[in-house]
């Protein structure tokens, strides 16, 4: 049976790792964002919280998004065939 492990040296392989884990971080980037967005302006327009109280939930939901979205997948190593990933 063939042996369809990837190797390090396929530039191919490693060119579409880091394509791919770009674009995960950007949709990670624009999910945060527009659920800061949609919080804050509801909260801003359709609630008596007004301004304020639409940026401060705003502010403390892009802090927690970054925290538990985006900075999450930092730590993790690039290729994804790595022991602990």
């Amino acid at each position: 049976m063939a042996n369809f492990a990837p190797s390090q040296s396929d530039a191919d392989l490693l060119t579409h790792e880091r394509t791919y884990h770009a674009f995960s971080v950007l949709i990670r980037w624009c999910v945060v964002a527009l659920a800061v967005a949609i919080t804050t302006l509801t909260l801003w327009f359709a609630t008596p919280a007004g301004f304020f109280g639409g940026l401060i939930t705003g502010v403390v939901l892009a802090v927690a998004g970054y925290f538990a979205v985006i900075r999450h997948e930092a730590k993790q190593p690039l290729d994804l065939w790595t022991e602990g990933r």
